[in-house]
């Protein structure tokens, strides 16, 4: 017999984590902060949705004697996309078209140095107390596409989304010991 009912339903101690419970940081690069188009504080508010980074463990085989062995050898980390409602003003747009600019100015395709336009972009999930259960840091975040945003006569109650891909070197779990 696999296991009772009663074993399985005193396995959860605690209630389980809802996707729909956590806040996106995204403090913008110091040479926006002085725009009249930036306020980060707002973006917190405005993610509609968001993933929790993963990780992958490349690995190469290797064969000495016997079966073949896997090696890791290298961690690899996925973009993340994020999902931001629009205002009326555009002022997210605005950002994000900023964001992207500064980092290669089109008129002369020049691009700056990293540290000049990365960030540290944080992502928290909270339990359904508000309390906050997972935390992890994006180091050197930036913005590498905003996907278009489509205008239609037709669906005159639609709001706008805008989505934002971030490329990002590596994550860092805030919150791997302090839940101890």
């Amino acid at each position: 017999m696999a296991g009772s009912i009663s074993a399985f339903k005193s396995s959860f101690r605690t209630d389980l984590a809802r996707p729909s419970r956590f806040d996106v940081i995204i403090p913008v690069p110091f040479i926006l902060i002085g725009s009249p188009i930036v306020d980060s504080r707002n973006l917190t508010y405005r993610c509609e949705n968001a993933q929790l980074p993963g990780r992958t463990i490349a690995t190469l085989d290797q064969k000495t004697y016997g079966p073949i062995e896997k090696f890791p050898y290298l961690s690899t980390y996925n973009d993340i996309d994020l999902s931001f409602y629009v205002d009326d003003d555009m002022k997210q747009k605005y950002l994000f078209d900023a964001w992207l600019g500064y980092i290669n100015t089109s008129s002369t395709n020049n691009y700056l140095y990293k540290d000049e336009y990365a960030t540290t972009l944080t992502i928290n999930q909270y339990n359904v107390s508000n309390k906050r259960t997972y935390s992890v840091d994006l180091f050197d975040a930036f913005p590498i596409s905003i996907n278009q945003m489509d205008l239609d006569w037709s669906n005159t109650d639609a709001v706008h989304k805008m989505s934002v891909t971030f490329a990002y070197t590596y994550w860092k779990n805030d919150s791997l010991f302090s839940n101890f």
